[in-house]
């Protein structure tokens, strides 16, 4: 063994060591409920300051905010579901996408995951796959009229016009007022 290839090794075995106490003190000073809780108000002031950033018009700011959010608590679907809409809002699709479907690793049955994802997938290009989300997301909650609405403009975009009218009507049907509905129906008929 050269010298070199020996300092590597103690080099690398003083790093594990060093690791390995680090990890020790964590394991032995748990952090207690005071420490705990400013964690989650630090996140919980994050997203505040995330969601005030949003409603200011300053989407990297509310990016900014919500990736050091999820950065702490990468578990936190609201928070991750907020971070793949601000992507989205900042024209970041693909990581947008990324990051919903990440969300439904956690909760599949979120259907306005779903439906987020289907109108990403249609706006991408992928539009067999914004189907497949508009489908799930109507299985999961087939009383919603901005599912129904938003796949009714996909069936459109497939040539599957009697389709969108079906979905259309029905979106109105839940949502009276639902004027983008209307006007697309109208639109559609028109085209006829």
């Amino acid at each position: 063994m050269s010298v070199f290839a020996i300092i590597m090794f103690a080099a690398t075995l003083y790093f594990a060591y060093q690791i390995f106490m680090h990890v020790q003190s964590l394991e032995d000073s748990p952090l207690d409920n005071d420490e705990r809780s400013e964690g989650i108000l630090d996140v919980n002031q994050l997203v505040e300051e995330a969601d005030e950033a949003y409603q200011n018009e300053d989407l990297k700011m509310a990016q900014e905010k919500l990736g050091a959010a999820y950065l702490v608590q990468p578990q936190n679907i609201e928070i991750l579901n907020k971070l793949a809409f601000v992507h989205a809002k900042r024209g970041d699709i693909q990581l947008a996408i990324d990051l919903y479907n990440r969300s439904l690793t956690m909760d599949e049955n979120d259907d306005l995951v779903h439906n987020a994802l289907g109108s990403l997938y249609r706006t991408n290009g992928s539009l067999i796959l914004a189907k497949e989300h508009y489908e799930k997301a109507l299985k999961i909650d087939d009383a919603y009229a901005v599912t129904y609405y938003n796949y009714a403009n996909l069936l459109v975009d497939l040539g599957e016009k009697e389709q969108a009218e079906a979905m259309y009507l029905r979106a109105i049907e839940l949502d009276a007022e639902m004027n983008e509905a209307r006007e697309a129906l109208e639109n559609l008929r028109k085209a006829k």
